[in-house]
C-alpha cells in the first residue's frame, strides 16, 4: 500500500484534487499516481442505430458515424493526456519525488478497484466533469468508489488547503471505534487537531466510552477538543462544524447495503451533501 490514488477528469475540482493529494502523498511519505479513465460516452453508437436508419442512407450514415465516434475517442485520449501531464507538472512543482500517471478505459470505479492493491489512500472530487461546484446530491461514482474499495477516500472541496484540524464524529459503536483506531495507525491526521464530538443518546456507556476514546488519542499524541452535544444529531454536528472552524471532517462508512442512506448512515450522508469541507471516508 504505497501509492495515493488521485483522480483527475478536468472537472471544476481537479486542481483540488490533485492538491489533495499531493499533500497527502507528502504527508505519508508515499508515492503519488494520478488516474484518469476515459469512459463510455452516452450518446446512441453506431451499434445504436444501425437498425433504426433507412437501407438508402444506411451505410453512409453509419460510416460517417463512426469516423465521428473515432475521433471522439482519440480526442478524449489526448485531452486525458494532457491532464495527467498537468497534474504531474503540478505535483513536480510542489515537491513530490514519485510520481506516476495511469490512463485506463472504462469506468473510474473499476479502475480504481483494479489499482487498489498498491492503494494507501483514493482522492477524489465531489463530483465529476458535467457538474459544477454548485452540485450538491452525492454523485454516483463516489457511492460506488466507497462501496467498492476498503481503501480510506479523501473527497476534495473547492479550495483545497492543508487542514489543520479534523472533527470526528463519535457514537460509542464498533465501527467508530474502528475508524479512531485507523486514524491513530493511519499518519495522515498526525499532528492535526482533533475534534472529537458525540450527540448524547440512548446508550448507557456512551460518556464512559467517549471519554476513553478522548484518552486513547490523547495518549497517541493527538491535540483533542472533546464536546458532548444535545439535540439532533445533524443539526448538532452542522452547528458544531460552523462554530469551530474545523478544516476536515472524518467519517466511517457502514454495510454494504445498496441503499446509501443505510450504506452510509442517514446522518453521514447528509453531513457529506451538506458541507464544503473535505472529507475522510474510513473503511
Amino acid at each position: 500500500m504505497n501509492k495515493i490514488i488521485t483522480c483527475v477528469d478536468g472537472s471544476v475540482y481537479s486542481d483540488n484534487v490533485c492538491d489533495a493529494g499531493i499533500w497527502a502523498a507528502k504527508k505519508l511519505n508515499k508515492s503519488i499516481l494520478f488516474l484518469h479513465a476515459i469512459e463510455k460516452n452516452n450518446a446512441s453508437s453506431t451499434d445504436d442505430l444501425s437498425g433504426a436508419i433507412g437501407f438508402g442512407t444506411r451505410t453512409a450514415l453509419l460510416s460517417e458515424m463512426a469516423a465521428l465516434d473515432e475521433q471522439r475517442s482519440k480526442l478524449a485520449l489526448e485531452v486525458g493526456k494532457e491532464m495527467l501531464a498537468h497534474s504531474y507538472s503540478l505535483a513536480s512543482e510542489k515537491g513530490c519525488d514519485s510520481i506516476e500517471k495511469v490512463q485506463r478505459h472504462g469506468d473510474i470505479s473499476e479502475a480504481i478497484v483494479d489499482l487498489e492493491s498498491d492503494a494507501r489512500l483514493v482522492v477524489i472530487g465531489r463530483s465529476g466533469s458535467k457538474l459544477g461546484i454548485g452540485f450538491k446530491v452525492l454523485g454516483s461514482h463516489i457511492e460506488q468508489i466507497i462501496r467498492q474499495v476498503h481503501t480510506p477516500v479523501l473527497i476534495a472541496n473547492e479550495g483545497f488547503t492543508e487542514p489543520k484540524s479534523f472533527m470526528l464524529a463519535y457514537d460509542g459503536r464498533e465501527n467508530a471505534d474502528k475508524a479512531v483506531k485507523r486514524i491513530i495507525e493511519g499518519g495522515l491526521l498526525h499532528n492535526l487537531t482533533c475534534h472529537l464530538v458525540t450527540v448524547k443518546n440512548r446508550q448507557s456507556d456512551l460518556d464512559e466510552k467517549f471519554k476513553q476514546t478522548e484518552a486513547l488519542l490523547l495518549e497517541n499524541g493527538f491535540d483533542v477538543k472533546s464536546s458532548m452535544l444535545e439535540g439532533n444529531i445533524f443539526d448538532s454536528l452542522m452547528e458544531y462544524k460552523s462554530k469551530s472552524g474545523v478544516e476536515m471532517l472524518v467519517m466511517g462508512a457502514f454495510s454494504h447495503s445498496k441503499i446509501a442512506h443505510v450504506f452510509l448512515g442517514s446522518n453521514t450522508l447528509k453531513m457529506i451533501e451538506n458541507t464544503h469541507l473535505p472529507l475522510v471516508i474510513l473503511r
